[in-house]
């Protein structure tokens, strides 16, 4: 049987194995949203040229608004045989249409095709994305608020280093996923290019108007160079390198949740909704949630590296290794859409122990470092110095089996004369958050003005 899709060059059909590994409608599938329309754009264009006639392109239209029903209510046939979804819909379109089907693709190839179909799919992954991650920020701004006065231990190597409000804490995150968020915004402004009319690889002899199309697709331009057009997979990394970073910021939010629910800690709390039970221990809740986005990151990266080493080794322009490029970037997509929602719903719903927290953040004298501050501060000495001075205060305190803020005056002069009552008052949990009012902070007034900040920049004004 002669191949339907290869024309004349082929006198035999594939075999049953080579149709196997070179179909891709399995998944292409997911790109008939953008085939279509990308398709009407080209028709309109060959129309306005004088290419196609105005009969051929309303048959065209209509069968192509036809297919798009189908589709759209599931009655459409997807068909392994015609390989992929251009084809099909081409096929389709013969179908209701007969002859004009075949005008379509004048002036086109399934390379360029292909290729602006992906780019407008990834661009429309990308704005809901963003729109999940806006989400996500709102919710950590909210409860950022609600806990600007929560005082918490913070941490450098997992050890309690100065304490911090919680509502700083979640701030961080929101400054993460602004990047995240600025990422995949360049993306998509270096991907919206036209690829179509780029032909084959070498452009075409017919007078198309490639601004019309670019205009029709809401892309900003087309692209500059057929070659470049065909074979450029740039996009498609971009958006996985994205992708891997914020997947890799999500897992660091969950690696502190699960942290954070243990017994050990004690300072959140998941409900029933994000979390689950043990079937043979009756106590356990498990942040199974938490742990499983902390472990999507690999199959993220995973597509990313695959991605990469498919691209790495091929000679412009268009190959056949390049049909491999989508299924990692849906992947992706799906797994970033369940995640962010995950985040968005452990962050709304867990509950927050204060007074566990604040205990916490009194523990292995985090506050020394505000007694080196004020001897500094209040008595001009060298920092190097009060640094050394507050470790022997730390000392003394560990030898005594006490607090900073349980010693007596006279056991801090006995350190230092320079050590007075006064210096007591910088020693406790409050006193220290209180104390933090430079830019960036973690003050509680400073949380409340970067909160208000963080919803200007995020939520409303728009500015990454």
């Amino acid at each position: 049987m002669t191949s339907q899709i290869w024309g004349g060059r082929f006198s035999g059909g594939p075999s049953d194995i080579m149709e196997a590994i070179n179909a891709s409608i399995d998944f292409d599938q997911r790109l008939a949203k953008q085939d279509i329309r990308g398709s009407r754009a080209h028709c309109a264009m060959l129309v306005a040229q004088g290419i196609l006639s105005k009969d051929d392109g309303e048959a065209i239209m209509d069968g192509l608004l036809k297919i798009e029903k189908e589709i759209g209510d599931g009655s459409f046939t997807f068909k392994r045989a015609l390989e992929d979804i251009h084809m099909n819909i081409e096929g389709r379109l013969a179908d209701l249409i007969g002859e004009p089907a075949g005008r379509l693709h004048t002036a086109r190839s399934r390379n360029d095709q292909v290729a602006t179909d992906f780019r407008l799919w990834v661009r429309a992954a990308i704005d809901t994305i963003d729109d999940q991650l806006k989400g996500l920020q709102k919710v950590l701004i909210d409860k950022a608020e609600a806990h600007a006065d929560t005082i918490m231990p913070g941490f450098t190597h997992l050890q309690a280093a100065q304490p911090v409000t919680f509502g700083h804490h979640l701030l961080a995150y929101v400054e993460m996923i602004g990047r995240d968020r600025g990422r995949f915004a360049d993306a998509r402004t270096r991907l919206n290019e036209n690829p179509l009319g780029a032909g084959a690889l070498a452009g075409t002899s017919f007078p198309l108007d490639r601004d019309r199309t670019s205009k029709d697709l809401d892309f900003d331009r087309p692209m500059a160079n057929s070659l470049d057009a065909v074979s450029d997979r740039d996009f498609a990394l971009e958006f996985l390198a994205a992708s891997s970073i914020l997947s890799v910021h999500l897992s660091r939010l969950a690696e502190e949740l699960v942290i954070w629910a243990s017994a050990q800690f004690g300072f959140v709390a998941f409900t029933d909704e994000f979390s689950t039970g043990s079937s043979m221990m009756p106590q356990k809740r498990n942040p199974d949630a938490a742990e499983l986005l902390r472990g999507k990151v690999g199959r993220v990266i995973g597509a990313m590296n695959g991605l990469l080493i498919v691209v790495k080794g091929l000679p412009l322009t268009y190959s056949k290794d390049m049909q491999e490029d989508k299924e990692p970037v849906f992947a992706v997509f799906d797994t970033l859409e369940l995640c962010v929602a995950a985040a968005t719903g452990m962050i709304s719903d867990i509950g927050v122990n204060k007074a566990t927290m604040q205990d916490a953040a009194g523990a292995g004298y985090t506050t020394a470092t505000d007694l080196a501050d004020w001897l500094v501060r209040e008595k001009n000495v060298a920092f190097r110095e009060s640094h050394h001075i507050a470790g022997q205060v730390v000392k003394l305190a560990e030898d005594k089996d006490c607090d900073l803020e349980d010693l007596s005056v006279s056991d801090l002069s006995s350190v230092d004369e320079r050590l007075t009552a006064d210096a007591l008052q910088v020693v406790s949990v409050e006193a220290s958050v209180n104390s933090r009012t430079s830019y960036g902070g973690t003050a509680p007034e400073n949380v409340r003005a970067q909160v208000s900040a963080a919803r200007e920049r995020f939520l409303t004004g728009g500015n990454l």
